[in-house]
């Protein structure tokens, strides 16, 4: 079966057919990269973990650092190539679920031939994982899981080249995107779904939403099925998760922009217009063909329903009947995941990452305090959002994003939070993806996945993407982990140092700042780190989801994979390698830490049937063989 992200362009490829970017002449390019560098190669800072000498791009003290003895409780293992996942030796995996599972009786298992029916397509675990959290509930173990896109050809396998052929075929495609919830139980040391336990439930394009937060009621989130502007359908393209101190579930709409497409002309003017072409919201969609049956995603008719999604949804994984609510204040970009975390004061902050070149970083402050037991339903509805500025000194800067510093309502703030970001001059990042938080030291980490737009062209908005700061490299595709450190130890304050605890490259076949950082040699080569999380030890999981050709600029890396980092020391070792065409994503541990469940996410075939079934995505389930804690 061949990967479908041969058979489409990746929603980066899109954007940038539908919508390229201006470029500079060369004058302009070399003078802005001059001024950035001659800042950036300066620079020094020390904090934390020790100081990162910022030379040309390479952190050399870590090399030193990374000579002490290993916190890591696991030998490497090597790259790989083949069609399975790896790990290393005392550590065993099985297959938790996949898509196609049932997580109700009655539901038939996966037809391969027809990649199942639209019955049962809400009633299944859905394709494609991603971000995913545990919760304990009333003693059970309890995963909520994102469901982020289909591949067309292998969920329309009947399909002429995945072409949904009626309003069944996209009601099946909407059916198997969202999230799901479900009880996950062991025995034996196996893991399993508990089919119909009162906490499972499917969320997919269809499911009621309520809209609250400053852009709730507004103009332009009012549509002719709802005038109020409160209640939408659906959430979509769900990426990387998070979790609320109070137990709930943030969900993440990304490349929600694929999703439209129009039959005529669209009419739209100012905000509106210039939000489309920001967000990539195209007359032709991604290959959905939602807008040629379902008249909701049709723009020519229904111009405001594209800002009815790219929000952060919070779900109640405790009731399976609770209506899921898009958390507005916390903004609309195409949301990577969602790290909260509590200010010293009890304040939530929330850091978000909107994945596409030259794009920003957020963090939202609540107004209110987070009380244990009290009422949390608007905790993430008041507060403030802020753009993240990089100065070349290794400082930062939260910039508020207020009506005064944009000229834009807070409503207008909300729906088009790129252009407010544009206005107050934040840092364009390298596709900023996950962020995660430290919870043994006040610091928080941001994959920035790659850019092969760096200092070539502008972003989506115009605005220029000089190489500098944490971007310190041109046509970057390799990607870095920035790392800050708030002020007075509050992820409430204005102000943080940064640095880079890495820069991803390959010293096989690359000299200089593309070798990358120096804590990179040829034991633990990768590119594009994506998720990320950093477990009860303070151990760094970093998971990648870039070029897996093994071939010349990434000669030697192999298959996506999953590599352990040590903050203090800047060691990394990679611990998983995934199967050939997929993305390693989503990390999650059992109540007692034993277990570790990892996404495998658009595998190529034959994972993990074997010859002849359709490539599923999947968690697995892994155990060390002595069952000891596995982070």
């Amino acid at each position: 079966m061949t990967d479908v992200r041969q058979e489409r362009p990746t929603f980066d490829e899109w954007d940038e057919i539908n919508f390229p970017r201006p470029e500079e002449n060369e004058f302009d390019r070399v003078v802005e990269r001059a001024i950035s560098r001659r800042g950036f190669l300066g620079g020094v800072l020390a904090f934390g973990s020790g100081a990162a000498v910022m030379g040309a791009g390479i952190l050399n003290s870590v090399p030193a650092r990374a000579a002490q003895d290993s916190r890591f409780a696991f030998k490497p293992i090597p790259i790989s190539t083949d069609n399975t996942v790896h790990v290393p030796e005392g550590y065993r995996w099985q297959r938790l679920v996949s898509w196609g599972d049932p997580l109700f009786s009655g539901v038939a298992e996966l037809d391969h031939a027809t990649g199942g029916s639209v019955a049962d397509a809400d009633k299944i675990f859905g394709e494609n994982t991603d971000g995913m959290e545990l919760f304990i509930i009333g003693g059970k173990q309890v995963i909520a899981v994102n469901h982020e896109y289909t591949n067309n050809d292998i969920n329309l396998p009947e399909a002429t080249d995945g072409v949904p052929r009626d309003a069944q075929d996209v009601l099946k495609l909407q059916n198997l995107q969202g999230v799901a919830v479900f009880e996950i139980s062991e025995t034996d040391g196996n893991w399993s779904v508990v089919k119909d336990s009162p906490f499972n439930r499917r969320i997919t394009h269809n499911t009621p939403m309520r809209i609250a937060g400053p852009a709730a009621g507004h103009d332009l989130m009012k549509t002719e099925a709802d005038p109020t502007g409160t209640e939408s359908l659906g959430t979509f393209n769900n990426c990387g998760s998070g979790r609320t101190p109070w137990g709930t579930y943030l969900t993440c709409e990304e490349n929600f922009n694929g999703y439209f497409g129009a039959t005529g002309d669209t009419q739209i003017e100012g905000l509106t217009a210039e939000g489309y072409k920001r967000y990539g919201i195209a007359a032709e969609g991604w290959g959905y063909d939602y807008h040629k049956w379902d008249a909701r995603f049709d723009t020519s008719k229904n111009p405001h329903e594209p800002h009815r999604a790219g929000w952060i949804v919070e779900i109640d994984p405790t009731d399976a009947a609770s209506t899921p609510v898009k958390r507005t204040a916390l903004g609309r970009i195409k949301h990577e995941n969602a790290a909260a975390t509590l200010a010293p004061d009890g304040r939530v902050v929330v850091y978000m990452g909107d994945d596409e070149r030259g794009e920003f970083i957020y963090k939202f402050v609540s107004r209110d305090i987070y009380v244990p037991g009290g009422d949390t339903s608007t905790l993430l509805d008041e507060g403030q959002l802020y753009a993240a500025r990089f100065d070349d000194d290794m400082t930062g800067k939260w910039i508020a994003l207020t009506p005064e510093a944009t000229g834009m309502s807070a409503a207008e703030i909300a729906i088009f939070t790129r252009t407010a970001g544009s206005r107050v001059n934040a840092t364009t990042m390298d596709r900023p993806e996950w962020v995660a938080v430290n919870p043994l030291a006040c610091e928080a980490y941001c994959a920035l996945t790659n850019n092969s737009r760096r200092g070539v062209r502008a972003n989506a908005g115009g605005d220029w993407t000089p190489v500098g700061g944490p971007n310190p490299r041109e046509a970057n595709e390799y990607g870095q982990i920035v790392r800050w450190r708030p002020a007075n130890d509050d992820h409430a304050s204005d102000t943080f140092e940064w640095d880079l605890y890495v820069m991803a490259g390959n010293p096989t076949v690359q000299e200089g700042p593309y070798a990358g950082s120096e804590n990179v040699n040829e034991g633990n080569l990768f590119n594009s780190p994506d998720g990320m999380a950093i477990d009860s030890t303070g151990l760094i999981w970093i998971q990648t989801d870039g070029d897996d050709s093994n071939e010349g600029d990434f000669a030697g890396q192999g298959n996506n994979q999953m590599l352990a980092g040590d903050p203090v020391t800047g060691r990394i070792e990679r611990f998983l390698t995934g199967p050939n065409g997929s993305e390693v994503t989503g990390l999650c541990w059992s109540a007692d830490r034993r277990t570790m469940f990892v996404g495998i996410q658009h595998p190529a075939a034959p994972f993990p049937d074997g010859e002849g079934k359709l490539p599923r995505s999947s968690i697995i389930a892994i155990k060390r063989e002595d069952n000891a804690p596995v982070g």
